[in-house]
């Protein structure tokens, strides 16, 4: 295996862009790609990781959190100052689940859930 990344999928991929750039310092690796169809994809790299942003497609099973009303899949991510990271999560639109404490498991975490219903564990180990 040479990568593994998610890829997220949304109702409004040009709004979710917009808050992981304020949220967590995105920047678009390269141009979207946009379908017949109008679907786009974008690809994000978060501090030089991948992570995939796409238009929903219920009917391909892969509808956005927003459209199935739950997550089923939480994101982990690992960053040296987890507090300020949560905190403009919170700044840029996303609502804090758990706020960022030291966690009987190892870690000092937060859990952030962005306005498209995917779920940010943002931490780092103690």
């Amino acid at each position: 295996m040479s990568e593994l990344y998610p890829f997220l999928a949304v109702r409004d991929v040009a709004r979710a862009v917009d808050f992981y750039v304020e949220a967590f310092g995105a920047v678009e690796e390269s141009e979207r790609l946009i379908a017949p169809d109008g679907r786009i994809v974008a690809v994000l790299l978060i501090d030089g990781r991948r992570v995939g942003v796409a238009t929903e497609a219920p009917e391909l099973g892969t509808p956005s959190p927003e459209t199935a009303g739950a997550t089923t899949v939480r994101i982990s991510l690992h960053v040296d100052d987890p507090d300020s990271v949560a905190a403009r999560a919170v700044a840029a639109g996303g609502r804090e689940m758990f706020p960022v404490a030291d966690q009987p498991y190892g870690m000092r975490q937060g859990r952030v859930v962005d306005p498209f219903g995917h779920h940010w564990l943002i931490g780092r180990p103690l």
